[in-house]
C-alpha cells in the first residue's frame, strides 16, 4: 500500500432514511429544542372585528412543568393578550405574520428574564 493522493471530505449526517439532507437550520432547531424546549402559543383571532376570540393558551414541552408554573403561565398569557390586542387595535394591515412576530418579540425576552432559558416559541393563530 502507498499514498495515492488526497481528496476532500466533510461530515455527512444520516437522519432516518435521508443521508446528507439535513441543513444547518434543522440542526440549530434540534439543538434549541434539546437544550431549552418548546413553547406553543395558541389563540383564535377574528380578523373582521380585529378582536381576540379565544386564548391565548400556552403549551410547553421540555421547558417547564406546567402544573408547577401556573403564575409564570398566567403572567405570560397576560402579556401576550395585551400585545395581541395592541396589534389588533393598531392602524394598518393586521395579518397572522404580524401577530406571530409580535408574540415572539414579547414572549422571548419575558421567558428569558424569568428562567434564563430561550425555548423555541411557536405561535399558532387560528382565524375565525
Amino acid at each position: 500500500a502507498r499514498p495515492a493522493g488526497s481528496f476532500s471530505a466533510s461530515d455527512v449526517y444520516v437522519d432516518g432514511k435521508g443521508i446528507g439532507d439535513i441543513g444547518n437550520i434543522v440542526l440549530r432547531d434540534r439543538r434549541i429544542l434539546s437544550q431549552d424546549g418548546l413553547v406553543v402559543v395558541v389563540l383564535t383571532v377574528d380578523f373582521k372585528t380585529r378582536q381576540l376570540a379565544a386564548g391565548p393558551d400556552i403549551l410547553s414541552r421540555g421547558f417547564i412543568y406546567m402544573r408547577e408554573s401556573g403564575s409564570l403561565i398566567n403572567e405570560a398569557q397576560g402579556i401576550i393578550k395585551q400585545e395581541v390586542n395592541q396589534v389588533l387595535g393598531s392602524d394598518g394591515k393586521v395579518n397572522e405574520k404580524r401577530i406571530k412576530d409580535a408574540i415572539i418579540d414579547v414572549v422571548q425576552p419575558f421567558l428569558f428574564e424569568k428562567t434564563e432559558r430561550r425555548p423555541m416559541i411557536v405561535p399558532v393563530i387560528m382565524p375565525l
